[in-house]
């Protein structure tokens, strides 16, 4: 009788028991019969000796993972074969992917809570960052060149941007407003012009002639390929008084900086 007939026979569903019951009893003949998955787990059980992986008996033997690891889970692990350059290389990349998509989240994580910290912008602090970017940014009256005129070039359009609504709320008329990109010559001129009028809400026939810079082969440039759209030139028609005023505004912020030092 098999173990499960005995069991049901004695009524005896605790295994423990059952074991103490049937210990040193043997275990039928007819139980010993050849199994057809005898030969593949002792096969499986040799490859595993010799380090084989799991996934290289299945591709052998053509039997089951939940069956391998049956026939060769109380066997010792082999141990890792070393890996190659290119597989360390790979793993290492990963990595490194990995860390920079961490850090790119935090960073972004940064620039959000700091912008949410700005929140709405008053007259009066509007004001005073145009002041000072017009100051850093903008066309500055030299001894060796003395003309008064606000002229503002740029880059990037925030900035462009952020001085437009700086020039509104100094009340400055948009029809004395004129604007012209300039950019070196090699460079995808017609685009460079669509993506400026776009990003001052004008259409590109509101453009002045384009500005375009030699092509110099002995200077070695960074600001080339698709992203680059040369700069914006803001002028300021009749702006002499205003030029004076962004002076003076300056120079009052920079006092009332001192004083509380």
């Amino acid at each position: 009788m098999s173990r499960r007939q005995i069991r049901d026979r004695l009524k005896v569903s605790n295994n423990d028991i059952l074991n103490r019951l049937l210990e040193g009893e043997p275990p039928p003949e007819w139980t010993k019969r050849p199994n057809a998955k005898d030969d593949l787990r002792a096969r499986a059980r040799e490859m595993r000796l010799q380090g084989v992986t799991y996934d290289r008996i299945q591709l052998e033997l053509g039997c089951s993972k939940s069956s391998i690891s049956l026939w060769v889970r109380d066997l010792p692990k082999p141990d890792r074969p070393p890996r190659t350059r290119e597989e360390a290389s790979a793993i290492a990349k990963r990595g490194w992917e990995a860390t920079l998509r961490q850090r790119e989240i935090e960073r972004q994580r940064t620039k959000l809570a700091a912008a949410r910290e700005v929140g709405e912008l008053t007259d009066r602090e509007l004001f005073l960052v145009g002041v000072g970017l017009y100051w850093s940014e903008g066309a500055k009256s030299k001894p060796h060149n003395p003309t008064e005129r606000a002229t503002f070039i740029n880059s990037d359009p925030d900035m462009i941007q952020l001085y437009l609504a700086w020039l509104s709320l100094l009340g400055v008329e948009p029809e004395r407003l004129r604007y012209r990109v300039m950019i070196h010559e090699s460079a995808q001129v017609a685009d460079a012009e669509r993506y400026w009028a776009e990003a001052i809400g004008a259409d590109v026939t509101a453009l002045e002639r384009t500005t375009l810079k030699k092509h110099n082969p002995k200077t070695v440039r960074k600001n080339v390929g698709e992203g680059y759209r040369g700069c914006l030139v803001v002028r300021v028609l009749k702006s002499a008084d205003l030029y004076r005023r962004i002076e003076g505004w300056w120079y009052g912020i920079v006092v009332g900086a001192r004083s509380t030092i």
